[in-house]
């Protein structure tokens, strides 16, 4: 599984979590991997070793706020100098929760930014360049939220089902580009539902605390509200499903919204 050789491949907010799970899959299948992420120098330097090891012939740190456009800009414009964008995957988001009355304006603005804005300004810049040689791959991490919503996540599920809607315009609009022999180019969405990252994780103990720390029972009362399997996903299932979705065999699979999500949205 080495189709990715000789490509790279940018995923923001991939220094920890559901993005580093994914840049590891995509090292392992050969891309050089273009880091980003809200980190200090260690934290940086850290997420490159694990690429590495992971299997990416280079990894490199690359910074900017995905709130300001000019660095997003400058950014873009790095990666390109250092290889160019192959694949892209738009994982980097923030969410906090408060009832619709009481959201504040600049809560909104940076889910907004990072969110939605960010990956506009991302796609923007990398698909014509996709276009012109046949191959390319954008994965927007989005959300069950971005196909059904929940109370007080007003900004988030704008957001998430902005991020739906664009990716789909973008699928249209590129569906013809490139060949079923250099893979062509492919928008897609990805929606988890619960997934173990460090974000759940202090849910998951005070529940399972519940049961004597029995973290299966925890997490299964949990879940029970939302997500049917009551089984959360681990970061390196949404990892294995970008890397599937990276392969020119994938070239007819475009304009989707994939659950991870155990029946969430099925009901």
């Amino acid at each position: 599984m080495t189709f990715l050789t000789g490509k790279t491949a940018l995923v923001t907010g991939s220094v920890q979590g559901i993005g580093l799970a994914i840049a590891k899959e995509l090292a392992g299948a050969g891309a050089r991997i273009a880091v980003h992420g809200l980190a200090d120098a260690a934290l940086a330097q850290a997420a490159v070793d694990t690429l590495l090891a992971a299997g990416a012939p280079e990894a490199r740190f690359f910074e900017a706020d995905m709130r300001d456009v000019a660095d997003i800009e400058r950014m873009m414009a790095e990666v390109d100098e250092w290889g160019g964008i192959d694949v892209l995957v738009n994982n980097a988001g923030i969410q906090k929760t408060a009832m619709l009355a009481d959201m504040d304006k600049e809560t909104w603005d940076a889910i907004i930014g990072i969110n939605l804005s960010g990956p506009f300004h991302t796609m923007r810049l990398a698909m014509p360049k996709m276009a012109e040689k046949g191959y390319g791959r954008v994965i927007n991490i989005a959300s069950v939220h971005g196909t059904v919503a929940s109370v007080a996540k007003v900004p988030y599920c704008a957001s998430k089902f902005g991020l739906v809607g664009m990716s789909k315009v973008a699928a249209l609009e590129y569906a013809a580009a490139g060949s079923k022999r250099d893979g062509g180019i492919t928008v897609n969405c990805i929606g988890p539902g619960w997934t173990e990252t460090a974000i759940i994780e202090p849910q998951i103990i005070e529940r399972a605390a519940k049961y004597g720390g029995d973290r299966e029972k925890g997490i299964a009362e949990l879940l029970a509200e939302k997500q049917p399997s009551r089984r959360t996903s681990d970061p390196s299932e949404i990892g294995a499903l970008a890397l599937w979705l990276c392969n020119p065999i994938a070239h007819n699979v475009t304009g989707a919204v994939i659950p991870v999500d155990g029946g969430w949205t099925a009901q």
